[in-house]
């Protein structure tokens, strides 16, 4: 594809000619400075004509688009770059100033499961750790097809990306919190942790914890849906991801619980004993991988049986080298970090993998594919 717009490897050479500290720092001249400015503003524009063309796209009919001969897989194409350019949180908020919001919307309810899925995560990097989109997409009735999605899709890809858009759509979003538990999301959620998708499981898993530590009146629900004796089950997982994120969730349950039944109190303490005796006979090297499922084992014992568990007694607690663990370990539980401070997704990607040319527009000529990247959060989280 032609290279078009600014000459940004000449501009990186310059940059780096001119603050390599091998001389002194000296003024831009105006000829310089035009010359940069005028540069990054070509870059900017390019990216918002990208948008609006990505988005003409997304408006138009299916069946237009294929007389075209734009194919599914151009579409996921598409997606894939549109979602680079949202990682900016200035382009993800101008995506429905510009009308591309609802389109994107619309394609969770494509025919095509990679369509759903792809339009999913899109919608992920659009609110996370963003009020604003939260709440456009809100506005927008975006979270009726994502829950629609995640309860019922029949492609379990589609399913989990849908509730890895729902746990960045609602989270901190007091509104988003009601709709999910007026749309009987806790159903949805009971009938993942059922899953033998072990990715589908974390996602739950994490977002089960997160609802139960915003809301404690929420406990009520999930004792009454059964989720102790799921997770107690999921406890067990050769996953440690799932291990951890259910005991997690397990100790957040249990917090302030007074009326334990003796079959309760039985059936955990068989669970802490296998969890123990699992832990004990561990190597060196994996007891360091499973540090946050000790702590949490021996939580869990001291808060169901008023006394330390017998990890501490075996010094398999803390490790030699190992810092003592916080008072409590529920509360080391992963929230992504603001999108300033972390790494683009896209650098996350196989280097083998070429980035495929991007697809013709409705016949129109190729368009630069020059892009500003603005560094985000990362994840499923809990994935």
């Amino acid at each position: 594809m032609a290279k078009d717009g600014p000459n940004w490897d000449g501009l990186l050479k310059w940059s780096i000619a001119n603050s390599d500290g091998t001389r002194p720092t000296r003024n831009l001249s105006e000829e310089d400075r035009r010359w940069f400015m005028e540069a990054m503003q070509a870059q900017t524009i390019d990216v918002v004509k990208r948008m609006k063309e990505i988005t003409l796209v997304m408006q138009t009919p299916e069946e237009v688009l294929k007389d075209q001969g734009v194919t599914p897989a151009d579409i996921e194409d598409m997606l894939d770059e549109l979602q680079e350019h949202v990682e900016s949180i200035d382009m993800a908020n101008d995506l429905h100033s510009i009308g591309g919001l609802v389109p994107l919307l619309g394609y969770l309810k494509n025919s095509h499961a990679n369509i759903r899925a792809k339009a999913a995560d899109v919608v992920t990097t659009i609110v996370q750790n963003n009020p604003r989109s939260q709440q456009l997409v809100m506005e927008a009735n975006g979270f009726e097809p994502l829950i629609s999605n995640f309860s019922s899709d029949p492609d379990v890809t589609v399913r989990t990306k849908a509730l890895g858009a729902i746990s960045s759509l609602i989270r901190h979003n007091k509104p988003g919190i009601i709709a999910f538990r007026l749309a009987n999301g806790y159903a949805a959620l009971k009938d993942a942790l059922s899953s033998e998708n072990v990715r589908f499981q974390r996602k739950a898993l994490n977002l089960i914890h997160y609802l139960l530590e915003e809301n404690s009146s929420d406990r009520n629900i999930a004792n009454e849906l059964g989720f102790p004796r799921m997770l107690m089950h999921l406890a067990s997982s050769e996953d440690s991801d799932v291990r951890e994120a259910a005991l997690r969730g397990l100790l957040e349950l249990t917090r302030n619980t007074k009326d334990v039944t003796e079959e309760d109190s039985e059936k955990m303490k068989q669970l802490l004993q296998e969890r123990i005796n699992n832990i004990s006979s561990m190597s060196t090297e994996d007891l360091g991988v499973v540090r946050e499922e000790r702590q949490l084992v021996d939580s869990l014992w001291s808060t169901h049986f008023d006394e330390p568990s017998s990890l501490r007694e075996k010094g398999l607690l803390v490790l030699p080298g190992e810092d003592a663990p916080p008072p409590d370990v529920a509360s080391k539980f992963f929230e992504p970090p603001l999108r300033s401070s972390a790494v683009n997704p896209s650098s996350k990607k196989d280097s083998s993998n070429e980035k495929k040319e991007t697809p013709l527009l409705l016949g129109s000529p190729a368009v630069s594919n020059n892009q500003v990247s603005s560094n985000r959060e990362g994840g499923n989280a809990s994935s």
